[in-house]
């Protein structure tokens, strides 16, 4: 008879998300398969630093004919082709249970993080991405003061969609709550009935403790592979005080922000040593006409979901078993963690070649002058 072990280990088990309240099948064993799948091209990386051809760069002319300003920092715009629309029509509920309709309203912007297409967020300094993290707050503030639900997310790389490799972002408003932000106000408002303290807020103390998880960390911020991860290197960023949206956030606690988002992001580029690709959002306390009411039981936070697995070509696929029963992972969170936490944090063209324009890494891979001469 098998002896029993003690914890979670290489053993096949389930965990649970408490955030999202299903189970995560965890076959770590599985890493030592061979792999005679599909292989990736690896993300581009000489791309030209201003195109006129591309949409995004300053002087640009996108498909509605608008023609972009000569932008020096971040730059916002209606997208161009939006999911979400303000003036959109009254629908009927329908005339069934089982076949019911609602109205959608709300408007869709495209967010440029620099004006160069060659720079991602971890070769930008700290004080470029401090201004796309009050960018971000500023639009949060402005579209949340109507919209119940203000979504910010970056995909980044074209192995999850992305069309364009200029460095940018999307926010959408929207005059609902969608399916994760419900979610996760039901599991985090029950955590809170019952154990009377924020969800997250307890999980980053108790992950701050163990240690097994963390990736980085600093004064006001964690970063940790989350117990119940499903994506390879999926991470989950948290402040450590009680902080229920990003305009909730001190001038302090941004400047950290800044620093331990360019460290993180550098070891995702040092794991394989390529542009690494990922979807990423932040998630909030729902604004509008909640913005009166008591989210106390909201931690902001964002979730960073990369695809790759194995090398800078082989990627995470969600089928099968995925699909039809639960998500499915083989690399256990400990062991991406640890993998994670153990990279340097200069990033690897500053050890292969200083990119064009970049300033000299600290010893967090940050930089203390501008990349460019904005």
């Amino acid at each position: 008879m098998a002896r029993a072990e003690s914890g979670p280990g290489e053993h096949q088990h389930i965990r649970y998300n408490p955030l999202r309240d299903d189970w995560v099948l965890v076959s770590a064993h599985r890493m030592r398969r061979p792999w005679q799948g599909q292989v990736e091209e690896p993300p581009q990386e000489d791309v030209p630093r201003c195109d006129l051809a591309n949409p995004l760069c300053p002087g640009a002319t996108r498909a509605n004919g608008m023609v972009n300003p000569e932008y020096k920092s971040t730059f916002v715009f209606d997208n161009d082709f939006p999911a979400l629309q303000p003036d959109a029509p009254t629908l009927d509920a329908g005339d069934h249970p089982l076949f019911r309709a609602a109205s959608a309203r709300g408007v869709c912007k495209v967010m440029c993080f620099h004006p160069w297409s060659d720079l991602t967020l971890p070769l930008m300094s700290l004080a470029e991405i401090r201004a796309v993290i009050d960018r971000w707050t500023e639009l949060a503030e402005e579209l949340g003061a109507s919209y119940p639900w203000v979504q910010i997310f970056e995909n980044k790389g074209a192995m999850m969609g992305c069309s364009n490799p200029h460095p940018h972002c999307q926010i959408w408003a929207s005059d609902f709550l969608p399916n994760e932000a419900s979610l996760e106000d039901r599991t985090q408002r029950q955590h809170h009935r019952e154990h009377g303290l924020p969800m997250l807020l307890e999980y980053a103390r108790l992950e701050a403790e163990r240690k097994e998880r963390v990736v980085v960390e600093n004064a006001d911020w964690l970063v940790v592979v989350p117990y119940w991860a499903v994506w390879p290197f999926q991470t989950l960023l948290l402040p450590r005080r009680h902080v229920p949206r990003l305009q909730d956030l001190r001038h302090g606690e941004r400047d950290s922000l800044a620093s331990i988002m360019k460290r993180l992001l550098t070891k995702y580029d040092n794991l394989f040593q390529v542009s690494f690709p990922y979807s990423m959002g932040w998630h909030g306390a729902p604004t509008g006409p909640y913005l009166n009411a008591d989210c106390s039981h909201w931690q902001l936070h964002a979730h960073y979901y990369p695809p790759l697995l194995r090398s800078a070509t082989v990627r995470k696929f969600m089928v099968g078993y995925e699909m039809l029963a639960q998500a499915q992972r083989d690399l256990t969170p400990e062991q991406a963690a640890e993998r994670l936490r153990n990279l340097p944090e200069e990033h690897y063209r500053l050890n292969r070649r200083e990119p064009r324009g970049v300033g000299a890494a600290g010893p967090h891979g940050d930089s203390s002058r501008s990349t460019s001469s904005l």
